[in-house]
């Protein structure tokens, strides 16, 4: 039965990301005005837009399953979650959006008993969406004209290259402890992108490892763990316990991502 639960979300919900891709690209080209939430994060139309597409087909297909999305609960919608419920970040990357940068995507994930199931990761600017189509198969597509799906490639993360590990760090959010860490590990590349990409770099086999100290909410990496896990990847707290979602007001801690990379 969950196979066929996650077949179908699949079917669905990839054209979901590409209907909120498109409306997203559409007001990227128009032009638009930003404005700032309390936390002093950037918000504009196009968050709202895509955020409002993503809703409307989630409660269509699984009306009995609770949705967290990242604009609704800026709005003051919180609604109670149990076991299963949605995470959705309609515009992950705002601010890259808002530089005219190519690094933002669209994240649909679903969360079951704390862990991130099945997830959408769409790109819209560059033509890429990830699928984590159960726990253990992780697609990549390209999109031609915002519109129509290539064949799907399975991904799968990478044995560590000799020449040594690459790393992805955030473009817009670097800290001290992160660039410690990296020194630690004798990193000798450094991808830094924005977004949730970061997490399908490591889940195709692009990068090795991606730490993170700074502050993040669940629906900034629901979908990219996923894709990342079942691309064969893990994530956890620094410790190495497992990091795991429905958290006190969704708010992540610390995290380090890794394909096969032992720490």
């Amino acid at each position: 039965m969950n196979e066929e639960k996650y077949i179908h979300y699949t079917k669905i919900l990839r054209q979901t990301a590409l209907k909120a891709g498109e409306k997203i690209m559409e007001i990227h080209s128009h032009g638009f005005e930003v404005n700032y939430k309390d936390d002093k994060s950037p918000v504009t139309i196009a968050d709202q837009a895509a955020e409002k597409i993503i809703l409307k087909d989630l409660k269509k297909i699984t009306p009995q399953i609770p949705i967290i999305a990242e604009e609704s609960v800026s709005d003051g919608y919180i609604p109670k979650v149990d076991t299963v419920f949605w995470l959705v970040d309609p515009l992950d990357g705002t601010k890259e959006f808002v530089a005219r940068r190519n690094e933002f995507t669209v994240n649909i994930a679903l969360i079951e008993n704390g862990i991130p199931t099945f997830a959408i990761v769409y790109a819209p600017a560059l033509g890429t969406l990830y699928t984590a189509k159960n726990t253990n198969v992780a697609t990549l597509q390209n999109v031609i004209d915002l519109k129509t799906l290539q064949q799907e490639q399975i991904i799968k993360v990478r044995d560590i290259p000799k020449e040594g590990i690459s790393a992805v760090a955030s473009k817009s959010h670097r800290d001290q402890e992160t660039n410690d860490l990296l020194e630690k590990y004798k990193v000798t590349n450094i991808l830094s992108i924005g977004s949730s990409l970061k997490f399908c770099l490591l889940a195709q086999g692009k990068a090795d490892f991606y730490p993170r100290f700074g502050p993040t909410m669940e629906w900034d990496t629901a979908a990219g763990h996923a894709v990342l896990n079942a691309a064969g990847g893990t994530v956890t707290h620094p410790d190495g316990s497992p990091y795991l979602y429905n958290k006190p007001h969704f708010k992540n801690g610390a995290f380090i991502a890794t394909g096969k990379m032992t720490l």
